[in-house]
């Protein structure tokens, strides 16, 4: 990111002397959530990038510059100077950019900045949010419609995994990476970030019980170990050539890059992961029901995390326990994966006696 000079209040809370230096101290606040950290970081390096190119410091936006970086995510130009490919930050190709964002990229991206805004506001650093002056009303996120894998759903995604082509090594190997990916962020309710950067080590024995420690947006968390997640870790484990258990602190990544020869295993990356599971989405969206097919097509590895919840609660585990093992911030959030009480709720509606029986009187002449 560019060095911008800003004006810096005298009664200021970081001591910060450009926009830059601002904005790190911000990031410092994230540093213990990667995957939160690592989307912060690209959404203001990206805004200071287009700041710069406009000679404007983060105190100069005003309400109208907000509306012309709007314009401008959705239709970055010059292309050659904002769009390249998905490449390291370091690579002579990198862009801020690999494309135009969509509507909802661009809104989670003016959230981001409203609270780079906000939290410096607060820090005395700078006077006013331009990214605030107008909020749209939040809408009720639900899964109701289709953010989950029915069971019929779920049979034949796992009938997928278990067809995946076995003629070489290599297809062994991403068969039974597959396997256990679905399986990890099934049984847990794991977010994908938390799947990807997590270690062997951090699957632990607690009083005879097997848990699976988690460092991920909301903090450090224990969450169960059920016997089928277990024996899913033991297969991947040995197809790895390693023991079936994990020892204490051991280092090897819960998710490897498939066998490449060159000794220790490498981690898979988030956005691997993230392709992993759309493959498998897509090849079973290609052998499903005509019904079935819409919701493998438009499915996301996130969907994975609310059919572990729903399948949780439809099995009678309390609702109190899945919020614990999703570590929801409020059970309230847990709650919209009770479909059941939303069946209830309509069932009960149909005791109400009508209020007459009478046929509808015809209309005299």
């Amino acid at each position: 990111m560019l060095p911008a000079p800003t004006p810096t209040s005298q009664n200021s809370l970081i001591s910060a002397h450009s926009d830059t230096e601002a904005v790190l101290v911000w990031l410092a606040e994230y540093a213990q959530r990667p995957a939160t950290l690592r989307s912060y970081r690209k959404e203001a390096e990206r805004f200071l990038l287009w700041l710069n190119s406009r000679q404007q410091g983060l105190a100069e936006v005003k309400r109208e510059d907000v509306h012309d970086y709007r314009r401008f995510l959705a239709h970055p130009h010059p292309a050659e100077q904002w769009i390249g490919p998905s490449v390291p930050r370091s690579h002579p190709q990198w862009r801020p950019l690999t494309g135009p964002l969509s509507a909802s990229s661009i809104d989670h991206a003016f959230t981001i900045l409203g609270g780079l805004y906000s939290y410096l506001n607060h820090a005395g650093h700078l006077n006013g949010n331009p990214f605030r002056l107008h909020k749209a009303p939040r809408q009720r996120r639900t899964v109701e419609n289709g953010r989950f894998f029915d069971a019929d759903c779920w049979a034949h995604i796992c009938h997928t995994l278990q067809a995946l082509p076995a003629d070489s090594p290599r297809q062994v190997a991403h068969r039974e990476r597959a396997i256990w990916a679905f399986s990890l962020l099934y049984y847990s309710g794991a977010r994908r970030s938390e799947a990807s950067t997590a270690r062997m080590g951090d699957m632990h024995q607690k009083r005879g019980n097997w848990w699976w420690r988690v460092h991920g947006k909301t903090g450090t968390g224990d969450i169960p170990v059920s016997p089928p997640l277990l024996a899913a870790l033991q297969r991947y484990r040995l197809h790895l050539g390693l023991s079936p258990l994990p020892a204490s602190g051991e280092d090897t990544p819960l998710l490897c890059r498939l066998g490449d020869g060159r000794g220790a295993q490498q981690g898979i990356s988030d956005k691997a992961l993230y392709l992993l599971i759309k493959e498998i989405l897509q090849r079973a969206a290609e052998q499903a029901p005509d019904a079935m097919r819409p919701t493998l097509q438009q499915a996301s590895t996130h969907w994975l995390r609310h059919t572990a919840a729903t399948h949780q609660l439809d099995a009678g585990i309390s609702l109190l326990m899945v919020s614990q093992n999703l570590r929801h911030g409020s059970i309230q959030t847990t709650r919209r994966y009770l479909h059941s009480e939303d069946d209830a709720r309509h069932a009960a509606m149909q005791s109400l006696p009508a209020i007459t029986t009478d046929s509808p009187a015809k209309k005299s002449d």
